[in-house]
Parts: structure tokens; C-alpha cells; sequence
């Protein structure tokens, strides 16, 4: 059987990790937070682990991590996930192609619709995703997908003023 561990961090007693941990709104960090407030009490790794629902060396890494880095060390922390499949020069660009709109000589299209977008992003950055990828690119970048109504470009502002002048029938 090992050595037991020790807690060699004095910066709080047992009853001001309480504190915190009242004070806290992540759970895992809670229990952590308790299991060492047990050690510092002198109550036997086991019984503490086991009172917070881990294991004996499970404690055993959170008091190590505690001895290292204090409270912020119990935190719980996020797996750095997956690469960005466009970098943020990419997506600024993919902003002002949507800002400018297509052009439909060009592009074959008169509005972008998420489906286009894709297309233009393959060909662009050589990026294949899903359509629901780019409606969630759209949404960050603090776009969306409304369009204005069209209107005719030969409207005349006048005639439009008239024909709301004529009684029209009930």
C-alpha cells in the first residue's frame, strides 16, 4: 500500500473551502472542493473519496492538483475539441462575400442561400461541411439568413402614393 497523501497547501482550512464550495456553481468542483475539506479535517482518504463519490485515487490526483495549483485546480476543464475547420481570416472573408451578395453573373445566383454558400466554400477553401454548419458560421458572425422583401426596380414611389388615395371597395 503507498504512502497517504498530504495536503500541503495552507492557503484555506477546511471551513472556507466549505465556503467556497457553497459558493460555486460547478458541481464536480463542489465535490472536489468537499473531498479535500475532509482530508484537511484528518478523515481517511477512503471515507473521503467515498463520502464524495469517487475513488481513493481518484482523490489522491484532485489533492495533487490542489497542492499545485490551490482551488483553481479542482476546476473543471474543457477539452480543447476539434480544429475550426476555416480559420478566422477565412470566416472574416466569408462575412463580406455574404455583406456584399452574390453577383449572378458570376455566381448563377440573385440571394445566398446556405446551399450556395457551401458550394462557394468548397471551391473557395476547399472546405466541405454540412449546410447546417454554415447556417451556425452565419449566426456567429452576427448574420441571418431573413432577406428583405424585393422590390421591383422601376417602382414608381408616386403611383404607389396614388393608388392608396383610391377608395377601395369593402
Amino acid at each position: 500500500m503507498g504512502a497517504a497523501v498530504s495536503i500541503t497547501r495552507t492557503d484555506y482550512t477546511s471551513v472556507e473551502l466549505r465556503t467556497l464550495a457553497s459558493k460555486c456553481g460547478d458541481g464536480a468542483q463542489v465535490r472536489r472542493l468537499l473531498a479535500v475539506a475532509l482530508v484537511l479535517e484528518g478523515r481517511p482518504r477512503g471515507e473521503a473519496a467515498a463520502l464524495n463519490g469517487m475513488d481513493r485515487q481518484i482523490l489522491r490526483d484532485w489533492v495533487l492538483r490542489y497542492n499545485a495549483d490551490g482551488v483553481a485546480g479542482l476546476k473543471s476543464r474543457q477539452p480543447p475539441g476539434r480544429e475550426p475547420a476555416l480559420t478566422a481570416q477565412q470566416k472574416a472573408e466569408l462575412r463580406d462575400l455574404v455583406v456584399k451578395g452574390p453577383d449572378p453573373t458570376v455566381d448563377g445566383v440573385v440571394r445566398w442561400r446556405c446551399v450556395d454558400l457551401r458550394a462557394v466554400i468548397v471551391r473557395r477553401f476547399e472546405v466541405d461541411v454540412h449546410v447546417h454548419t454554415v447556417s451556425k458560421w452565419l449566426n456567429q458572425l452576427g448574420l441571418t439568413r431573413l432577406q428583405p422583401r424585393p422590390f421591383h426596380p422601376k417602382k414608381d414611389p408616386a403611383a404607389e402614393e396614388a393608388y392608396k388615395k383610391i377608395p377601395q371597395p369593402a
